[in-house]
C-alpha cells in the first residue's frame, strides 16, 4: 500500500515513509491510495473474533507487504492489549468505553501501536528520532507512555499553559528519560502550529530527524479504526441502523471511524459532537469551513478552532459538502449542556 498527501503536491511514499515523516513534504497529511474492503461475510462474523484478531485483519490491509506477518502479530500483542467494551447505557444506547489503557485515555490505542510501528522502522535509521507533539491533554499522556524508555527514540511534547487537567499535565512532565514536556504559552491550536513549522523548517529537519505522534501521523489514525469493528462486534443486536456518535477535537477519531465505514463496517450515520469550537458543525450546516481562535471550555481536550484531520476529511468526500451532509449529522454543545 502506498501513501498520497491531501495536498498532492508530494510523490506516493511507502508507510515506512509515511510513519517516519509524519507530514508530508507539502504540508499534507497522508493517506492510502485505497481504502481497502472487507466483505459482507466477514462483517457478520466480526462477533466471533477477539479484539486482538480484529485490530490484526484491519491493520493487515494497510500495512502489507511493508511489515512481516510476524512483525504485526507481535506490535497488536503488545498495543492492544486492554479491553474497550461496549456497555449498555439503556435500550439500543451503547457506550464504547475506551478508557482502559495505562493512560485512561481513548488515544492510548493508536499512541501504542504507532510507538511499536515506529521502533520497528526506527532501526534502519542511523541517528535517533524525534517524536514532536502537539497536545491538549490526552494525546501527551498516551504517546509519553507509549514511547516511554524506547530505545533511539526522544519525545518532545507542547501543551498548552493552563489548558490541560493538571492530572494530565503531571502524566506529561513525570516521566522523564527519553521524554520531555514544554509547556507553551498559548491554546492548542498554536502548539499544533509550532509543530507544524518545525516539520517545515529544512535546516531543522536536516540535523533531526522528526516525526508525529498526532493524529496527522497515519500510524496513530489506523489503529484508531479497530475499535469501530470491536464496537459493532459486541452489540447484541444489530438488526437497527446504527450511528456513532464521536466527541471531535482534532477529528482523527472521526476520521479513523469514517474509514472504517468506507472498508465497510454498517455505519448509518456518524454524529460528530463538539464542544463550542464548531467549525465543523457549522461546516456541516452551511458549508463554510472557517477556522477560528480556539475557545476555551470545560471540555479542555476538545478546544480545537482549526481541526487538522479536517483535510483528510475533505479528502474522503472530494471536498462534497453534500455528500458529507449525507454520513455526517453535527451537535454543538455549551459547558452547561456537557455539565
Amino acid at each position: 500500500m502506498q501513501f498520497y498527501s491531501t495536498n498532492k503536491k508530494s510523490p506516493l511514499v511507502s508507510l515506512h515513509e509515511a510513519v517516519l515523516t509524519g507530514l508530508a513534504p507539502d504540508g499534507g497529511l497522508y493517506m492510502p491510495t485505497e481504502i481497502p474492503q472487507f466483505s459482507e461475510n466477514f462483517i457478520g462474523h466480526l462477533g466471533q473474533l477477539s479484539f486482538q484478531d480484529i485490530a490484526f485483519e484491519v491493520a493487515s490491509r494497510f500495512v502489507f507487504p511493508d511489515l512481516k506477518r510476524s512483525t504485526l502479530e507481535q506490535i497488536v500483542d503488545e498495543a492492544i492489549n486492554f479491553d474497550a467494551p461496549l456497555v449498555e447505557v439503556e435500550n439500543d444506547v451503547y457506550s464504547l468505553e475506551l478508557f482502559h489503557g495505562p493512560t485512561l485515555a481513548f488515544k492510548d490505542f493508536g499512541a501504542r501501536f504507532m510507538s511499536r510501528l515506529t521502533a520497528y522502522y526506527a532501526q534502519s535509521l542511523d541517528r535517533e528520532m524525534t517524536v514532536l507533539v502537539a497536545t491538549s491533554g490526552d494525546t501527551g499522556s498516551a504517546v509519553a507512555n507509549g514511547f516511554h524508555d524506547v530505545p533511539g527514540i526522544n519525545v518532545v511534547l507542547l501543551y498548552p499553559s493552563g489548558k490541560v487537567r493538571r492530572i494530565q499535565e503531571q502524566q506529561l512532565t513525570t516521566l522523564e528519560g527519553n521524554v520531555c514536556a514544554l509547556e507553551v504559552s498559548g491554546a492548542f491550536d498554536d502548539c499544533q502550529k509550532l509543530v507544524k513549522q518545525a516539520f517545515a523548517d529544512n535546516e531543522l529537519t536536516d540535523v533531526v530527524q522528526l516525526t508525529s505522534a498526532n493524529s496527522i501521523n497515519i500510524a496513530r489514525l489506523i489503529p484508531q479504526s479497530f475499535y469501530y469493528f470491536y464496537g459493532f462486534a459486541q452489540l447484541k443486536s444489530k438488526a437497527h441502523p446504527v450511528a456513532i456518535s464521536v466527541p471531535s477535537g482534532n477529528f482523527g477519531n472521526l476520521t479513523a471511524g469514517i474509514i472504517a465505514g468506507r472498508m465497510g463496517l454498517p455505519v448509518y450515520k456518524f454524529v460528530t459532537s463538539t464542544n463550542v469550537n464548531d467549525v465543523v458543525p457549522k461546516y456541516l450546516e452551511t458549508g463554510l469551513f472557517e477556522p477560528k481562535p480556539t475557545i476555551e471550555t470545560i471540555s479542555k481536550a476538545m478546544d480545537v478552532g482549526n481541526p487538522s484531520n479536517f483535510a483528510r476529511i475533505l479528502d474522503l468526500y472530494d471536498g462534497r459538502h453534500d455528500r458529507m451532509r449525507e454520513d455526517l449529522f453535527g451537535l454543538i454543545f455549551s459547558d452547561d449542556q456537557t455539565l
